[in-house]
């Protein structure tokens, strides 16, 4: 039986608004084994990115329990979750979120500069993951001078530079045309494939859903089915 990699048990997440509390997220419960490649979907505003954020400890429930290879959140602390985000798992978002004046080696490396890691021991895992996402010719230009789908790849490539055992992405091709989004899909799975990394991902796309294992629709803040793919 494969491991488990998330557990997530009555998970709940509220706001206030004025005086009025809102639920976003409802006693939800539910597993992700290691390796599994999942996508969250649903209508705005249905909860699925704040789900996502749960999940990779950068925002925290209102109740309820999420473990990360059967470590309670809860039971972390700050100093400790910090440590989990930096060496566990990687993040991918919409707007790539890459520093504009640094050079794309430098965008690669700035995870391990962050935790004071020796550089020069991770050349060969540099040069697989360049490899890997097509970007080997563009490590000395800046992200302005490159397209959505590069800009992608390289923030693609710096979550991998930590060996992630997960990889959280938010909408990775919400601002790619159609045939640049696909080649970034396949570039998750393969790095699913090669890496064994799990995967777990929020779209929009019925398309992007469907190079993931599973599929979580979820409708007011609840999961309304669980659908295996393959």
């Amino acid at each position: 039986m494969a491991e488990v990699a998330i557990r997530v048990n009555d998970l709940c997440k509220s706001f206030m608004v004025g005086n009025e509390e809102v639920k976003v997220i409802k006693n939800l419960s539910f597993d992700i084994t290691d390796g599994e490649f999942v996508s969250i979907m649903g209508p705005s505003g249905c909860g699925k990115s704040t789900l996502l954020y749960m999940l990779g400890a950068l925002d925290k429930p209102t109740s309820g329990d999420i473990y990360i290879y059967g470590k309670n959140y809860n039971n972390m602390s700050n100093k400790m979750l910090a440590k989990m985000k930096r060496t566990m798992v990687g993040f991918i978002f919409q707007f790539y979120n890459l520093v504009p004046n640094l050079s794309v080696e430098d965008n690669i490396l700035l995870p391990l500069l962050i935790d004071k890691q020796d550089v020069r021991k991770y050349k060969d895992k540099m040069h697989d993951i360049l490899e890997l996402t097509g970007i080997s010719h563009k490590v000395k230009v800046t992200p302005r001078e490159l397209s959505g789908g590069q800009q992608q790849r390289v923030a693609i490539a710096r979550s991998l530079m930590i060996n992630p055992k997960i990889l959280f992405a938010d909408e990775p091709i919400g601002n790619l045309d159609m045939k640049t989004g696909i080649k970034i899909m396949e570039l998750f799975v393969e790095i699913n494939k090669q890496y064994k990394t799990t995967i777990v991902q929020v779209t929009h796309s019925e398309e992007a859903a469907q190079y993931g294992d599973t599929l979580l629709r979820i409708c007011d803040g609840v999961i309304q089915k669980r659908i295996k793919i393959r």
